[in-house]
């Protein structure tokens, strides 16, 4: 595309004085004189043949010029420091938007990043949470790490590791669990697989009692919930290795049941960047151990 010469300084002082609808302060934020910003913005009136500004006894008010032109400058202006931003000692940086499962980024993930920054400096990592459902392109994500059988449409998925779940309370609970059939006594946490505390009876060789407690969206929510006293969760102990060292949650019982793995998933669509190829194969190296311990008989 062939553009005509852009009046940069022009356009920035305009773009500037629309914002804070004063010449003297966009002259104060683009470190010249208030003389200077309103000649600029003269100059692209004239240019323009349009007005962009009704000048007002106490300040600026934009026409509908003025308007029509502020938000693709905006735009422009945030897009180019975006970019700019992503230079860091003469090499580019890359952005990689990674969106996961919060109790998986909480209660593993986040305690190992700055492992992968040191290794990929080169990275501009911005991660988000999630309860399960994303929607990739949608959200504009990179990678997303979810839970379940690996099965989602349009997505490419590599399996991370298992997470087993397990009985998990507070240590006033744990002591009068003495066995499985005591938990029909407590209010029981339950996700929206509904499945879960059934299987997990069944392995324990027990009846399943009646189980009515609240149900939650994820793990991490149902654990606070367990540590205010609300009952007994079902949950990853691997995922809450630091509250179970702590003493403010027990696993009174060995038991677990497998209901799922945790993934690494991304558009088949995608074109894997040096910075995806980077986190996907640290991910994977980070994985590594809980991989073999879930695959081992």
């Amino acid at each position: 595309m062939v553009r005509p010469h852009l009046p940069l300084n022009a356009l920035r002082a305009f773009e500037a004085s629309a914002r804070h609808l004063s010449f003297t302060r966009a002259a104060i934020e683009l470190s010249v004189t208030q003389a200077a910003v309103s000649h600029q913005v003269k100059s692209l009136e004239e240019r323009l043949g349009s007005t962009l500004f009704r000048r007002l006894p106490r300040g600026l008010a934009l026409t509908d010029e003025g308007q029509a032109l502020l938000p693709t400058l905006r735009d422009a202006f945030d897009r180019i420091a975006g970019v700019l931003e992503q230079f860091e000692g003469g090499h580019v940086r890359e952005v990689l938007n990674v969106g996961g499962v919060g109790t998986f980024v909480v209660g593993w993930l986040i305690e190992r990043l700055p492992e992968f920054q040191r290794a990929n400096p080169f990275v501009d990592l911005r991660l988000s949470t999630n309860n399960n459902r994303v929607d990739i392109a949608a959200e504009g994500l990179d990678f997303a790490i979810r839970f379940g059988d690996g099965a989602w449409h349009g997505t490419e998925a590599e399996r991370l590791f298992a997470a087993p779940l397990s009985v998990l309370c507070v240590p006033e609970i744990a002591e009068r669990l003495s066995e499985p059939v005591d938990l029909h006594r407590e209010t029981l946490l339950r996700s929206y697989r509904a499945d879960e505390w059934p299987s997990w009876f069944a392995a324990a060789g027990a009846p399943v009692p009646s189980i009515k407690g609240p149900v939650f969206d994820s793990s991490r929510t149902m654990i606070e919930a367990a540590i205010l006293g609300a009952g007994v969760a079902l949950a990853p102990p691997l995922m809450f290795e630091r509250q179970l060292a702590a003493g403010i949650v027990q696993q009174p019982f060995a038991t677990t049941i497998t209901q799922g793995s945790y993934w690494l998933t991304w558009l088949k669509s995608a074109t894997m960047t040096p910075g995806m190829r980077s986190f996907r194969a640290w991910l994977h190296a980070a994985s590594l151990p809980h991989a073999e311990a879930s695959a081992a008989p």
